[in-house]
């Protein structure tokens, strides 16, 4: 079994990180806009489809 040095995970958790690319900010701010917009794209379109789901089923069953 290996013998556990926190001192060494350290250095080699920091030299991972550094060779991570970090998103710039412009990047952040664009990839978060575009989640929101796409989120709401799907609210949208749910929200229809439940509509014409529910429409059917009244014109079909005559409840609701």
């Amino acid at each position: 079994m290996a013998k556990l040095d926190p001192a060494q995970y350290v250095r080699d958790v920091r030299t991972e990180v550094a060779k991570v690319t970090w998103p710039s900010r412009k990047e952040t701010l664009i990839t978060t806009g575009l989640v929101l917009a796409m989120s709401a794209l799907a609210a949208v379109f749910f929200l229809v489809a439940d509509q014409l789901i529910a429409l059917a089923m009244r014109g079909l069953f005559g409840i609701g």
